[in-house]
């Protein structure tokens, strides 16, 4: 009798075990059904307002519409190239930051512009600085070395008639260590993506030397380009052209809710600040559209702008280096 009863409680074991075998193979039939493209990193946790296309696909449910399974990451500078270049990340967002990588041989490609203005260079309060050209010799803080807000400053000082590799000192810090920075005297100024910018200005009494949604060195310009890796848009077109209609719907959808928007962004904890009046007014002034020919033309007029940096090649042709960067996975 005993033997009996070991053989019918292992059966029984064999039975239970087979059954939750085969409803675990329905479940995963059920979810590689629901997302055709499979898991997907996104590195877009920056804590930047303007990084509002990724936080609404994800939350709204555009990714997951689109048959994308994303997880946003963070993440530096670096670990975005190599993501990029081993294949882990498909897309990144950006401005002109990856235009020299280009260059340098990395193969990507922008496949649409996502917005205007979201950084600011700004000032201590009594700052003797008062113009772009008075940075010459001091040391400007920025969250990485060849970010997208160092690169938006290179700009700015090049066209004040400073070398932006050789007159100044670029100093890294967290965004949220840069007012700190100052405070200790080791930067005379600060270069950062909103909220950073505009809450050294609300709450600490800074001003503004260049706000790219004004300046007219960067006004009715995309900032922030979606970049695909050339290697994904050859070997999954289908793919990167379903991250690009996410995007897409995220523009859409943030250009009409702004103030649901920024509620989005407090309530998931996006960002470093839970001023809803204040972040809807900076979602506002970056005009969110998924743009495509403009996005071409964006890239041809920021050439031009980086001429004077050093950072680019001598002599690139902008028509030619947009030509050969910009792709439209939409129309493919």
């Amino acid at each position: 009798m005993g033997k009996f009863k070991r053989l019918l409680s292992l059966t029984l074991v064999c039975a239970i075990s087979v059954f939750v075998t085969g409803c675990q193979k329905n479940v995963d039939q059920a979810v590689n059904s629901e997302y055709k493209y499979g898991k997907l990193k996104i590195q877009a946790l920056s804590g930047a307002v303007c990084g509002a296309p990724a936080y609404v696909a994800y939350e709204k449910g555009f990714f997951k519409e689109e048959g994308l399974d994303v997880e946003l990451v963070s993440g530096t500078l670096d670990e975005n190239k190599t993501g990029l270049a081993t294949g882990e990340f498909v897309v990144t967002n950006g401005d002109f930051q990856w235009f020299p990588s280009i260059q340098q041989g990395m193969n990507l490609k922008v496949i649409g512009g996502l917005h205007k203005g979201c950084i600011k260079i700004v000032l201590p309060p009594n700052s003797p600085i008062k113009t772009a050209a008075d940075l010459k010799g001091k040391n400007i803080g920025v969250d990485e070395i060849g970010g997208t807000p160092m690169s938006v400053a290179t700009i700015v000082l090049a066209n004040a008639g400073i070398n932006p590799q050789t007159e100044v000192t670029w100093k890294p810090y967290p965004l949220d260590q840069l007012n700190e920075a100052v405070s200790k005297g080791e930067v005379d100024a600060f270069a950062a993506w909103d909220p950073f910018g505009t809450l050294a200005v609300e709450n600490n009494g800074y001003t503004v030397l260049t706000d790219i949604s004004t300046d007219p060195l960067f006004k009715g310009k995309s900032c922030c380009f979606l970049y695909a890796s050339e290697n994904q848009i050859k070997e999954n077109p289908d793919k990167v052209k379903a991250i690009a209609r996410a995007y897409q719907k995220a523009d859409a959808w943030i250009k009409e809710h702004p103030e649901e928007t920024a509620q989005l962004e407090i309530d998931k904890k996006y960002i470093a600040s839970d001023d809803v009046k204040l972040v809807t007014q900076l979602i506002k002034s970056y005009d969110f559209e998924y743009t495509t020919d403009t996005a071409k033309d964006d890239i041809s007029y920021f050439v031009k702008k980086l001429d004077k940096t050093g950072f680019l090649k001598d002599n690139t042709d902008p028509a030619q280096f947009a030509n050969d960067t910009y792709y439209d996975i939409l129309k493919s």
